[in-house]
């Protein structure tokens, strides 16, 4: 599932422009739910919601350092709703998500991840992931399809953390960047994701790639540019 700005994207393609001038803070994150029946859905659209209202309610004025505070707090209060609900519903058992996303707020811009879902950025025909899946591949320094996580939020897990970084002054004009979940980057490798940004492609055609490629997993991807 992904929030961009101020809508809540699922099985569908979306469309939007905005100026930051008009606003103090916006979200754009994406969460990849698991979890047997709809409790993956379940768990990644109350990470999202939460997270929307969360960043919105905060007060203005926070510093880097206070920011970050406060996502940590979120973070472990989210986590533990999450594994709550997984205990009273026996259907939203192990229930959890992951979370990738880019926060702007006081003027600054941060991104967070917590899991394999992956921040990308397209810059000067030259595609780099910023983020560190968390993941046994990682840890092992293996590539393989099943890419088993040490990080989310829920599925029991109770220590989950953020990477977190604010990068202002790295968010340039002409920039491209990509949330995906790992339903794209297990099927699609980084040379062709980097040729299909050189191509301008929308988020729909990076998907429509996962699928073509065997597309053993649900895609969700979200690409935004810096105009």
């Amino acid at each position: 599932m992904v929030l961009a700005y101020d809508k809540f994207v699922r099985s569908e393609a979306y469309h939007t422009e905005f100026m930051t001038e008009n606003f103090d803070r916006f979200v754009i994150a994406l969460a990849d739910g698991m979890g047997g029946h709809n409790a993956g859905e379940v768990a990644s659209a109350d990470v999202l919601a939460n997270l929307n209202f969360f960043i919105n309610d905060l007060p203005k004025g926070l510093s880097v350092n206070e920011f970050t505070e406060m996502m940590m707090i979120w973070l472990s209060s989210v986590n533990n709703t999450i594994n709550s609900k997984g205990r009273v519903d026996l259907a939203l058992r192990d229930m959890g998500t992951t979370l990738v996303a880019v926060v702007f707020y006081n003027q600054k811009y941060y991104w967070m991840n917590c899991g394999d879902s992956r921040l990308y950025r397209f810059r000067d025909g030259k595609l780099t992931q910023l983020s560190t899946d968390h993941s046994l591949n990682v840890m092992k320094g293996e590539k393989r399809h099943s890419n088993v996580i040490t990080n989310c939020i829920g599925a029991g897990c109770k220590n989950s953390y953020l990477d977190m970084y604010e990068f202002t002054d790295d968010f340039q004009t002409g920039d491209t960047y990509m949330v995906c979940s790992d339903g794209l980057n297990d099927m699609v490798p980084d040379e062709e994701i980097e040729s299909l940004m050189l191509d301008g492609v929308s988020a729909n055609r990076f998907c429509e790639a996962a699928i073509e490629a065997g597309g053993y997993d649900n895609v969700s991807v979200c690409v935004f540019s810096v105009m």
